[in-house]
Formats: C-alpha cells, sequence, structure tokens
C-alpha cells in the first residue's frame, strides 16, 4: 500500500492559491488527500515525470515546489505567521517565537538563525509586515475603529499600531485610509 506523500509549495498563502492549486492537481489526474498553506498531501509519491509537469504547471501560476528541507522550514515560518495574521481569529496567548517553537517542532533560536540567512531579514519584520498588510486591508474595509484593528491585531495601543503603522509604510493609518488602499501588496509580495 502507498503512504501519502506531502509536497512543499512556495507562493502559496491563501485560500484562492490552495483553490488554484488543487485544481491544478485534479487536472493533472492526482489526487489530493489536503491542500492546505503551502502544504499539499497526495495519496501517493509522484513519478519523476509527474513531478517535472507538476512543477513546470505550478511555475506558470507563479508557485514552485521546494525540494531542500531548510527551504520548506522557511516556508513553513512563513505560512505560520499568514495564519496567524490572516486566518485565526483568536488572540495570540503566546510570544511569537514560543507558538512558532510549538508549531513547528524546534528551537526558535534554530528558526531565527536559519530565517535571516536565507531570507535576509527576521522572522519578526515579516511577522510585522505581515500584520501590517492586515491592518491595511482592515482600514480599506472601513468597518473596524484604529483601536479595534489593534486589539484584534494584539497591539497594546492604537498609538503604538499608528507609530508602527506610520515606520513601515511612512503613512499615518488615516492617510492610508483617505486613499483607499492603492498600495496595498497581495499577500505573497510582503
Amino acid at each position: 500500500m502507498n503512504e501519502p506523500v506531502k509536497l512543499y509549495i512556495k507562493n502559496m498563502v491563501c485560500d484562492r492559491c490552495k483553490m488554484v492549486v488543487n485544481q491544478q492537481l485534479q487536472q493533472l489526474g492526482l489526487e489530493p488527500v489536503s491542500v492546505e498553506l503551502g502544504e499539499v498531501v497526495l495519496k501517493q509519491e509522484l513519478s519523476k515525470q509527474q513531478k517535472q509537469t507538476l512543477g513546470a504547471k505550478l511555475q506558470s501560476l507563479g508557485f514552485s515546489l521546494i525540494d531542500d528541507k531548510k527551504s520548506r522550514l522557511i516556508e513553513q515560518i512563513k505560512n505560520q505567521i499568514v495564519t496567524l495574521v490572516h486566518h485565526q481569529h483568536e488572540e495570540l496567548k503566546t510570544n511569537l517565537s514560543d507558538y512558532l517553537s510549538s508549531r513547528l517542532n524546534h528551537d526558535y533560536n534554530y528558526l531565527s538563525t536559519l530565517y535571516s540567512e536565507i531570507e535576509g531579514t527576521t522572522i519578526e519584520k515579516y511577522y510585522i509586515a505581515q500584520k501590517i498588510e492586515k491592518v491595511k486591508e482592515l482600514l480599506v474595509y472601513d468597518e473596524l475603529s484604529l483601536s479595534e484593528i489593534a486589539y484584534q491585531l494584539n497591539y497594546s495601543s492604537a498609538a503604538y499600531l499608528s507609530n508602527q503603522f506610520k515606520k513601515v509604510t511612512g503613512l499615518t493609518p488615516s492617510h492610508f485610509k483617505n486613499i483607499k488602499g492603492s498600495k496595498r501588496k497581495s499577500l505573497d509580495q510582503v
């Protein structure tokens, strides 16, 4: 009996990405057991030809298969942060380092060093960038006050959020809101 096999896919950062990847797998006659952010589980191992075909198809759509362990771990770090910021609607009850360590079963110092080595920036900066993109999204929707957004994203205050937003974007949240989000980025561009 064949064992399920995991594939790791770079730039798969949203529900629409999952849907597109799932459609491609179906079109190629591959049977996904699950399709999650950055990760696909198939019922069986792919042949070399199937893997090349899938890789080429994914590449044409802006994704790529990840083969080495370190790159997979980097992608898992990113996917955990994207999930935490954009898809989880509960308060983070621990700090980011403990959250990532427990989710990925690695010491945070190792994760942090590896991430910085490969990405040329820190996990914390990536986390902040994701949070700022979420703030932009919520500002454009115009349904929550800045204080409510700060609370939802675990900022200590609206003033702290506002300062961090200005530091990252060069704009105040109110100015950004007035220009209606023309400076938003897609998640894979953050």
